[in-house]
């Protein structure tokens, strides 16, 4: 069994559906769980907001936000994921935007900025998010972001779990 297929099989268990909002990715989040058996049933729908338009435009993403923080952003990607979350069915969103190429002004290349959003039933949403920098060519950058993605959304579903279910006594 690969990762993508110890993902699904989480998430399935866990009756976690999925909606993604990529910036950097580009749709390869949810790609890499299309390419799992019964993707149907975790994945509701993906984001590709490329543009700063497009994330306001499509996801909510606050001008002021991205004037502030900049696009490559903790701040940005947490919006993203709220409003992939308000738009689908789902019940956890993943959200990314970075850079993968050097640039004059901003992060340096590798940088991504992920933000994870749980609602589960009887909660308050749960919010995640960090700033990584993988190493590597454009794609391979890429790459990793999804994957990476995808293995943190189940490390951080499980220590909610437990969070919710206390100490062992």
């Amino acid at each position: 069994m690969n990762n993508i297929d110890a993902v699904s099989d989480y998430m399935q268990e866990h009756r976690l559906l999925l909606v993604t909002a990529e910036s950097c990715t580009a749709g390869l989040i949810a790609a890499r769980l299309v390419d799992s058996r019964g993707a149907g049933e975790i994945l509701d729908c993906a984001f590709v907001t490329y543009s700063p338009a497009a994330k306001q435009r499509c996801l909510d993403v606050n001008e002021a936000t991205i004037k502030a923080y900049g696009l490559t952003s903790e701040q940005v990607s947490i919006e993203m994921a709220h409003g992939a979350l308000a738009r689908s069915k789902a019940n956890v969103a993943i959200a990314n935007t970075g850079v993968t190429e050097p640039m004059p002004k901003g992060p340096p290349e590798g940088t991504q900025c992920f933000a994870w959003v749980f609602s589960l039933p009887h909660a308050t949403a749960q919010v995640f998010s960090e700033t990584r920098k993988f190493d590597g060519e454009r794609n391979e950058v890429r790459a990793a972001s999804a994957d990476y993605a995808l293995a943190r959304l189940v490390r951080l579903h499980a220590r909610l779990i437990a969070a919710a279910s206390g100490p062992v006594r």
